[in-house]
């Protein structure tokens, strides 16, 4: 796996020092884009460097987190080419992975906890999109019908 782009805002932030922790022990290379504290932060800033950084080729996954995963999900996904998913269970994060092919992982920081949400970014980032026809049928469907 290349670098990861992190983003998150100031409700973010204690769970992304986390994240950070959790993937430098397990030697993953990642960028942080910020927020850089817990003050008051325009999440959709982070949620567009992250975007950003993944259709340049900067990063091949992102990491985003705000109070509750929904603004910045949101916001990150209004950019072609990004599929965001909202994650709060490992089911999910399974699932998300290999039926849609997700590319940005968020998470809500006053949601879940850190032992909850390393355990969903582990799941996340060892788990392969599947490739099966009817799940890049539809991975395609989305790319191509988003347009903004």
């Amino acid at each position: 796996m290349s670098l990861i782009a992190l983003g998150c805002d100031g409700a973010g932030f204690a769970l992304m020092k986390e994240v950070k922790s959790f993937l430098k022990s397990k030697g993953l290379e990642y960028k942080d884009l910020g927020a850089f504290d817990d003050g008051p932060v325009d999440y959709p800033i982070y949620a567009k460097s992250v975007a950003q950084a993944i259709l340049k080729g900067e990063a091949t996954r992102g990491v985003l987190i705000c109070g509750t995963g929904i603004g910045i999900s949101v916001a990150a996904n209004r950019f072609k080419g990004i599929r965001c998913s909202l994650v709060h269970d490992v089911f999910s994060a399974k699932s998300t992975r290999e039926h849609n092919d997700s590319n940005v992982l968020a998470m809500g920081g006053r949601v879940i906890g850190a032992g909850l949400a390393l355990e969903i970014l582990d799941t996340w980032l060892n788990t392969e999109f599947s490739g099966i026809e009817r799940h890049q049928r539809r991975v395609d469907l989305i790319d191509s019908q988003m347009e903004v």
